[in-house]
Formats: structure tokens, sequence, C-alpha cells
């Protein structure tokens, strides 16, 4: 397992698919943990763009479909795309000094020592002003707001202490009024907006573009539709330093990219490192340029791999900007995250959009174990809230288990938040020991609670046993192949949950083997526990995600949530993250082996041993009948890349062949981002049809396959193009069947 963290500068300019593929997957999980109704992504590399509307625009009181052009209130982002760059233009004019007292420009602000307050503490947050001014008693009004301002009285001594404050803000807009003569909305539609070309960019909105703006907070008079949200703003007009701007988010990668640029057409370059460098006293530990946030408790959308000469800012409404020079990118995401309630968040989403676009950029490259929360470490960090007050029913095993070693049974058990009712087993039984055709039903000695099998008589749990429960919740450590049974149980336990109008919970689990790579045919025939739904043997989705595709492509009336993972990226393997293995099933003991599996797995239904009753099944396949060297040469002629051959004979202790001498191969893993497990049972199965088709009863091949052309065309020995065609349409058509599914 690799240890340690190396970032590599590598001077590309082409995205990484499959960051990108994780970033609409990332907003697409804060819109189905309902932190955000919908939101805005561009995310700019040189002269790469990407960029998306995601979700809705409103909930209420209608829904409205989200656009790239939806209009957001920036909130707090006012403060870096209007007020800071207002002063900034005002001291490269010379009309402003960054080091005189406030009150030079604004007499009115003295008293209390606010006189010693410097137009650079204003800027950095230094100034020792309280956060907000006070709401009570009512007030309303620009001057009246400008009044309570110079009454306030600091609450610390100026450049001592980091305090982030409105106030210094719209000081500051009104500063900026004073010494230009025009209010801080026309001057930055003259000075700035005009000459970046941000046509939609302004403070109050008219009515015409109301049809493109995104609400916030639903209040007692209705939405805020078309107005500030920030009360503040509001009182004072609408056109403050802190709050009050909209804008959309291509304007804002206009105005991000004029950093990049250096400046141009509005700043001089030193004017830009002036605004962008640490500007706060040794001291004070959060890092602040003039306006811009690089290192302070809200500088968290950084992400873990951008730079700390990066620079940018957040809004309260679900808003932000992140610069990376070094890179050449940045990140802007627009989202109204407290429509229709405060109740939204978007620091996690944010935070991993950031992440994943250093990633895309190929500039950092990431070499350490991650830190990766299944879904039922997030349960009980969220204090069980997904399953508050409800009675229900645990599908899981073995691998149900937290990062503590703590089983979810017990978890579950133990919560006062939660009722643990009923426990229900899949294959290999509820402690994952069974290798048996069928499992009968029992108790836990440990909980006292019945264990239902759904590997048995039955495959589905039966009315009777949902009887008084709320919800039924799966938690199993699928290992990303079609035919393995976990996943339809899980879906046998969905449309049974449908059928009683219990709500459904998956605590979801990385895929080990990436939730990226996709490789052989989509099932075409009849579905059972090991062909549950129409997808690839290898298949790239976790149980959660695969939960949401059937749960919308057989049309279930389910109320289904998906606790998500937190940590884990799509192109990683389970050694990439700080997870212990758990086998799966008695003979799933290491990841190599679930890597090979979609492949030599897919065998196992002939007259051939897969390495069943062995040290390392999956890893060495045979047969008495067999001669390993002409296999071995057959293969050869595939040049598969990212895997070695051995010829052995072996003798197996349990399953197929038990005491008889295989003869056959050793499968050694040395690459396997390039290895694809599928294309060597394929091959291999057309070398058994060719040479050994009564021996192996290769008939049976066709069971796990799922695909008659296939079929059709490995016993004819079609070559692997040809076969890989057979797959082409229906695979392009899963991969956009899945896109949306995506939680990752």
């Amino acid at each position: 397992m690799r240890s340690v963290l190396v970032l590599l500068f590598l001077f590309q300019s082409t995205f990484a698919q499959s960051p990108l593929d994780s970033m609409d997957a990332t907003v697409r999980l804060g819109i189905h943990e309902k932190h955000l109704p919908g939101g805005v992504l561009w995310f700019q590399h040189g002269e790469k763009v990407y960029h998306k509307a995601y979700g809705n625009r409103s909930l209420e009181p209608s829904v409205t479909p989200n656009t790239e052009n939806t209009l957001y209130d920036a909130a707090s982002l006012t403060k870096v795309l209007a007020t800071a760059p207002a002063m900034m233009l005002l001291v490269e004019r010379g009309l402003v000094d960054l080091l005189k007292p406030a009150a030079t420009y604004v007499p009115e602000f003295t008293g209390d020592g606010k006189e010693r307050i410097l137009v650079r503490q204003l800027m950095t947050h230094t100034s020792g002003l309280r956060p907000g001014i006070s709401s009570k008693p009512a007030w309303s009004g620009y001057e009246e707001g400008l009044k309570r301002i110079w009454a306030e009285k600091p609450i610390h001594e100026p450049d001592t202490k980091f305090v982030y404050s409105d106030i210094n803000f719209i000081l500051l807009g009104e500063l900026v009024r004073r010494v230009s003569g025009s209010p801080l909305n026309e001057f930055c539609r003259t000075e700035i907006y005009g000459p970046l070309k941000m046509a939609d960019t302004n403070f109050t909105p008219g009515a015409a573009l109301r049809n493109r703006i995104a609400p916030t907070t639903v209040e007692e008079d209705g939405v805020i539709h078309g107005i500030v949200h920030d009360p503040t703003s509001r009182r004072m007009g609408g056109v403050t330093g802190h709050a009050g701007l909209f804008t959309t988010a291509a304007d804002v990668a206009k105005y991000a990219q004029m950093f990049l640029d250096g400046g141009k057409p509005i700043f001089k370059p030193e004017t830009v490192a002036l605004m962008t460098r640490p500007n706060q006293p040794e001291a004070i530990t959060a890092t602040r340029g003039l306006g811009w946030d690089i290192s302070s408790p809200y500088a968290s959308l950084r992400g873990e791999h951008y730079s700390p000469t990066s620079f940018g800012h957040t809004g309260w409404t679900g808003t932000s900007v992140w610069i990376d020079p070094p890179s050449k990118s940045f990140v802007v995401f627009l989202s109204n995250r407290n429509h229709p309630t405060e109740a939204g968040r978007t620091r996690d989403t944010r935070y991993t959009l950031s992440s994943l676009a250093a990633e895309a950029t190929r500039h950092y490259q990431v070499t350490k174990p991650r830190t990766v929360l299944n879904g039922v470490d997030v349960l009980a960090k969220r204090r069980f809230r997904d399953l508050k007050g409800l009675t229900v029913g645990l599908i899981t095993n073995h691998t149900g288990r937290t990062r503590s070693d703590k089983s979810t049974i017990d978890l579950l058990h133990q919560s006062p938040q939660v009722t643990l009712k009923a426990l229900f087993g899949p294959e290999h039984g509820i402690r994952g020991e069974m290798d048996q055709a069928e499992i009968a039903d029992g108790k836990d000695a440990k909980t006292d609670l019945p264990i239902y099998s759904l590997y048995g008589a039955t495959k589905k749990p039966k009315p009777e046993q949902l009887a008084g429960l709320d919800a039924l919740v799966f938690d199993i450590q699928d290992i990303g192949c079609r035919f393995y049974t976990y996943i339809g149980t899980m879906r046998h336990a969905m449309e049974a949950a449908a059928q009683r109008k219990l709500k459904f919970v998956v605590l979801d689990r990385i895929n080990p083997i990436d939730g990226y790579t996709i490789d052989g045919p989509i099932l075409d025939g009849n579905t059972s526990l090991t062909a549950t739904h129409p997808i690839p043997l290898r298949h790239g989705m976790t149980v959660g995600e695969l939960a949401i595709l059937m749960k919308r492509e057989l049309k279930l009336d389910l109320d289904l949530h998906v606790v998500p993972i937190d940590g884990w990226r799509r192109a990683l393997y389970h050694d990439d993250t700080d997870l212990a293995w758990i086998n799966p099933s008695p003979n799933m003991r290491n990841l190599n082996e679930a890597i090979l599996y979609p492949g030599i797995g897919l065998l196992e239904f002939m007259e051939l041993s897969v390495g069943r009753g062995t040290d390392t099944p999956f890893e060495v396949l045979g047969a008495p009948y067999l001669d390993s060297e002409a296999l071995i040469e057959h293969l050869k002629t595939y040049n598969f890349p990212g895997i070695t051959l051995e010829s052995i004979d072996y003798t197996p202790t349990a399953s197929k062949f038990k005491g008889e001498v295989c003869h056959g191969l050793r499968f050694t893993i040395t690459d396997r981002m390039a290895y694809r497990s599928v294309d060597t049972g394929l091959a291999i199965a057309t070398y058994i049809a060719k040479f050994h088709a009564k021996a192996a009863d290769f008939s049976k091949f066709q069971k796990l396959l799922g695909h008659p052309k296939t079929f059709v065309l490995v016993k004819a020995g079609a070559p692997l193009t040809k076969i890989h065609a057979a797959w082409q349409e229906a695979r392009q058509a899963f991969e956009e069947r899945r896109a949306s599914c995506l939680l990752y």
C-alpha cells in the first residue's frame, strides 16, 4: 500500500476524464442529499473549459430546471467581485492609500478607536470590528445602516485578531462611493464588468431577468426571488459592499481568468500580486489577501491539492470561486443551497470539486491511501439522522462493519435512535462463513434477533418478515461484478420494500475494483440472482448507485435513500484507501482475486476449476484434461497487457475436481490499470470451445455470460475485436444510463 503523498508538476493542458465524471457526480450527490437544489459549475485550465448546469433552479413555488445562464445571488462573493477590485483600482490610481486610516476618506468613522483602523485592515478583516450590524431594533435605509456603523465600537484592537466582518466591506463600499463619486454598482459596471464583458453581473437586477434568477429562502411573505438574500443589504437597498451582487458562472469565470492573465485588462500585474498575497500581520494565522481568502477557516474550498498560493472566496448562498495560479486553473461553483430553506450546505461539495479539479488538470498526482468513510461510518457521524425513529430490518453480513471494526448489527442494535427488529442474510450467511446451496433461517446469538435467509427456499423477504418495519437497510460489500449475488439480493429486497411501502436505505460502500472501469457485455436475457439487471460484467458502480439505477429502470415506487461514502474517488481501488480488506465471501480473499473475478469467475459454471479449494481462488484455473502449455501459447497470441501467465499443476481440496490433479495456469497481475480480466476469460472460453467443449460442458458458459451473441461468437472462435463490436451499442447506452446515477 502506498503511504506517501507526492505532488508532481506535469506540464499538460488536457483534462483527465475520471475526475470530470466525479465532479458531475459530486454535484449530483449534493442534490441527492438535499444539500442544494442545483448549481452551475465552471472549471477552466488554460484553454480547456468544462462547464455544466445541474438539478433545478427552483423548487418553490414551482420546480424549474437549471440552466447555465442562471443568475445567482453571489452573497459574499460581492466582496471580491465588486468591492475589493473597485478599491484596488482607486489604490492603483493613487486615490486611496491602504495604509491610511479609513476615516481619512470617511470622516464619520471615528470615535472609540475607530480612527486607528486602516483601509488595509478593513480589507483583511483585521479591523477589530464585529461581524455584522445588529438587526434590532428594526431599521431600514442605506443612510441608517451607515449611522449604525458610525456608532460601532471595535471589539478588538486592530491587527490583533481575524474576525470576518460584513461591516468592513459595507464601509469599503461607501469609501468607493465617496472617493470615486459614483455608487459602487455604477463604478463596477463601468470600470470592471464592462471591460470584462460581464454582461449579466450587477446589483438589483430588474424584473426582466426574474425568470433567470435562482431564488433563495422561503420566508413568511413568500420566496426571496430577484432581491438580495442578505438581510442587511436588503435593508440598505441592495447595493452594499458586502453583498447584493447577482452573477452567472460564465461571468465569474471571466473575472477569475483576468487574475490568471496578470490583471489584463483591469489591473497592472503588481496590483494582482498585491491583492493575492498575504497581507495580515504575522501574529494572525488566518491568511488573507486584499479581499481574497488564502488560508483562513473559510478556505476549505481549496480542496486537498491546490497550492498554498491559491486564493478564492465563498458566499453564504452557496457560491464560490477558487483560483490556482501554479496550475493555471480555477473552479467556479454557483448554487442556491439556501433554497427553499437554510438547511442546505455546500462545504463538502465545494471542497471535493476543487480537489477533483486539481486532479483533472494532472497538475497534482495523489499517491497516498485516502481516508474513506463507508456509508455506515457516515451514518454514525450523522448521529443516525437517516434512520432516526425508524424500526428497521438490516440486510447485512460480516462485511457490514465500521472503520473501528464494529458490526453494523451491533451499531444499530445499540443506537437509541433506531429500533433494529430483524436481520436478513445473503449468500454465505450473516457471518459470511457458509458455502452451501441453501441457508436456513436462524437467530443471532448476540442480539437474539431473528435471521431470515435470503439464500434459501426464497431469495426475497416475505411479507410476514417485513411486518412492523418502517425501513429495510442494506449494508454489504460488493466486489463490482454483475454475477456476484449480493446485488441480486439487494434488488429482491428493494422490490419487497416497494410492495410494502417501506423506506429502503443503502449504506453505500466503495467499489473495490474501481468505480470507473466498465468491461464485458451487458446482460441480454432473463434475470436471476447472478444476472440481476442489464449491466456489464464489470459495471464500475457502487451498490448505492446500482440501487438508484434499478429503482429508475424497474420503475419501483420506492422511497430510496443512499447514505453516501465520504472521501472516495471513482478511480481508486481498495488499496488506494485506508480501509481494511474483509473477505466479501469465503473465496474472495484479496484485491487481485476481485480484479480477476469478472473474467476467471465467468468460467466456473463449466467443468473447470477456478481455484476453489486452493489458497488462491481465481488466481489459478485448470482441469485434469487441460494442456497448460498449449493454453498459454493460445493466450500469448492475444498479447494481453498487465498480466503474466505461469503453467502450474494443483490439487483442489474442495469444489470441482476435489483430490484430482489439475493442469492449468496461474495469473499474476502486473498492471491493473491496463489489465481487462473479461478478455482473458473470453480468450480461455474460445480455447475451451475449440478443444474441450464436451469435457468442459461449454454450453454452461452462457449461464454467467448472459449474452447470446457473445456466446455464439466465442463458440465460433471470433476475434476479440468482433466480440467487442457486438456489445458496443449497448455499452454506449449503458454509459448514458449509468451517468445520471453516479454519486462520486
